[in-house]
């Protein structure tokens, strides 16, 4: 079983594929030569907005909370200011901060190297279990650690167990605290639980978590109530519930973007041997987008473009709107499966699909129905020309290329 298998691109010979990893060569090539000052402007000025979030919302908590006319008001604006504070600080800023999309810009504050976000895991773990773990294997069975984050069974192909008939609960938890999974992402619970993760390495990372963690929650939980005065419960509900929001939406989104019906997780055995080109192939088809505006868009880390984003993520995330355009049109012109819809659909889906693999395999059926033959490979096959793919090979094997659900 080889990547060249995957049913969504079998139709494509050797050549279109490199032809296609080109093509997005020169995409990648066409954004780095036109970076400039309205990039840096848009990065520079979201970070003012964030920060501008923050400050409002403390003062708001700090000042609105000491008198009883102003204290709900303050309550709910202050947590809301907080709560959009932490969503744009972890999602547009740091997430695409630290995958190195500034880093041409040469400003040592917003740089990949120097980040260090408002949540609990260490950037540098993050940096390991999130940029190259997760990008470099998307979707590979045994390799991303994103796959159910070692706490959900999130494919057919998992073995089930009794344990996931908790599914329901562990989701719920995880989307409550995703601040507290993400922050033991790179510990690999996998390789913990089969006793192969080095303790000397597992001890290290836990010390820096603690140390995170820690800052954290002083500064969140001790330090802003104790500002407060009398009201310092008040400000303490308020910064945990701001936390929560942040982690509900970042849950929601990045479920988005690997879970829905059509994003195509893959085996060890199909990455073996991956060209470039063919490695471009596996974050199309291993990613879903949704839609909505360009605040959404903002709100969400531009992980609405998820695509893109696995394609290019080191590219300024201002970009993505336009790079979509280019790779749509090269997916419709090589016929190959570009996953999209709206928000609540894509989350729904993915939802539906941790909700049935909580049971075994035999009580439930795949969502994923057989795809038609692509237009293109029916053309070509139709006119008698070289054999595609799929023809060479006989066919495909669905068992190791089936998508979620």
């Amino acid at each position: 079983m080889a990547i060249s298998d995957v049913k969504e691109y079998t139709h494509l010979t050797e050549d279109e594929v490199d032809q296609i990893g080109r093509e997005l060569d020169q995409i990648r090539t066409e954004i780095e030569e036109s970076r400039g000052a309205s990039d840096a402007a848009y990065i520079n000025r979201l970070i003012k907005i964030q920060r501008a979030l923050a400050a409002a919302g403390r003062v708001t908590l700090l000042v609105g909370t000491q008198t009883k006319e102003t204290r709900k008001p303050a309550l709910v604006l202050g947590t809301a200011l907080l709560g959009l504070h932490k969503i744009l600080e972890n999602m547009e800023i740091g997430h695409n901060v630290m995958h190195g999309q500034w880093d041409w810009m040469n400003d040592p504050e917003i740089h990949s190297s120097n980040w260090e976000w408002d949540t609990a895991q260490p950037a540098e773990q993050w940096k390991h279990s999130h940029n190259y773990i997760h990008h470099q294997f998307t979707n590979v069975l045994g390799y991303d650690n994103d796959i159910g984050y070692g706490i959900l069974r999130m494919a057919r192909e998992q073995k089930w167990s009794p344990y996931n008939l908790g599914q329901p609960v562990y989701n719920g938890l995880l989307a409550t605290l995703f601040e507290w999974g993400v922050a033991l992402h790179d510990l690999d619970i996998e390789r913990i639980r089969k006793g192969e993760k080095d303790p000397k390495e597992m001890k290290r990372q836990l010390k820096q978590i603690f140390r995170k963690g820690r800052n954290q929650i002083v500064k969140d939980y001790v330090v802003y109530p104790a500002l407060a005065g009398k009201q310092w419960k008040s400000v303490l509900a308020a910064n945990a519930t701001s936390n929560i929001i942040r982690n509900l939406w970042s849950y929601m989104i990045i479920f988005c973007g690997h879970f829905p019906d059509g994003a195509v997780h893959f085996t060890e055995e199909e990455i073996e041997d991956e060209t470039r080109a063919e490695w471009y192939l596996r974050q199309i088809l291993g990613s879903a987008n949704f839609e909505g505006g360009k605040l959404l868009h903002i709100l969400s880390g531009s992980l609405g473009f998820q695509i893109e984003h696995h394609l290019f993520p080191d590219l300024p995330s201002n970009r993505y709107p336009e790079i979509s355009e280019k790779v749509q049109a090269l997916a419709a012109k090589y016929d190959i499966p570009y996953t999209t819809g709206p928000l609540y659909r894509q989350y729904g889906q993915a939802l539906r699909t941790i909700m049935k693999l909580s049971l075994p395999n035999s009580w439930t059926s795949s969502d994923q129905p057989e795809p038609p033959t692509p237009p293109h490979d029916r053309k070509r096959r139709g006119d008698g020309e070289r054999p595609s793919r799929r023809t060479e090979l006989g066919g495909w094997s669905r068992s190791h290329s089936e998508a979620r659900g």
